[in-house]
């Protein structure tokens, strides 16, 4: 039977860039997913399929995949590389910053996918009546079409938090394994199998798996109270 033991000092810094990753994703996330899915959610036209088939893309292409081709478009010889070198911000990959835009693409799905069914489930008829009342369609989706879609934006954040401290394969590749600055807990449990510390994998690994549940269960509850 494998032995527990209490996360360390190195896990614990893991965990608290974990969750700073995942914080940030969520919140830009949530800026770029509310329009886009809004969009998405109204539009008929083959550009909206093509949008919605690029969006959904991280749900079916291997993560290294989309590590791989992230680390040449940011690296220094990448169009994306050129750009913040020549800015004065140096290149992305083995930071917290590169670390950050692979999770905003690659959790982007998670954002927009709920937020663009609970938009597309609204229908018109409360738009309307708000235009009726002499609402702008700025202030009718800021007053009604929002509040409206509180369990949605919900479930986004959650999928998009959740989604993002389970990541492994796109933040190796574009992150690396660089203690305090990239190793996020995912690669941290990696090193620790890797090492044979089963004890202190065993830790994390129920850590993240109890962490699951409860996100889970947190976006049955939403769901349930539609």
């Amino acid at each position: 039977m494998t032995s527990w033991a209490l996360p360390s000092h190195s896990d614990w810094v893991a965990i608290v860039l974990t969750a700073q990753l995942a914080t940030l994703t969520t919140v830009i996330l949530l800026l770029i997913a509310m329009p886009l899915a809004w969009w998405l959610a109204r539009t008929h036209s083959l550009a909206g399929k093509l949008v919605a088939a690029v969006v959904a893309l991280p749900l079916v292409l291997p993560p290294t995949v989309l590590g791989f081709y992230l680390l040449i478009a940011l690296g220094e010889q990448g169009p994306i590389g050129q750009l913040t070198n020549a800015l004065g911000l140096g290149i992305l990959p083995f930071s917290f910053s590169g670390l950050l835009v692979a999770s905003v693409i690659y959790t982007l799905p998670f954002a927009v996918q709920p937020l663009q069914q609970t938009f597309a489930s609204q229908g018109d008829g409360w738009l309307e009546a708000a235009a009726t009342l002499g609402a702008s369609r700025l202030d009718a989706f800021f007053s009604v079409v929002l509040p409206m879609a509180r369990p949605g934006l919900i479930t986004a954040a959650v999928m998009s938090f959740a989604h993002t401290v389970g990541e492994f394969g796109v933040v190796l590749m574009i992150g690396g394994n660089i203690p305090g600055k990239t190793k996020v807990v995912s690669v941290q449990l990696y090193d620790h199998v890797e090492s044979l510390e089963f004890a202190q994998a065993h830790s994390l690994a129920a850590i993240l798996v109890a962490f699951s549940l409860l996100a889970l269960f947190l976006v049955q509850i939403v769901n349930r109270n539609k």
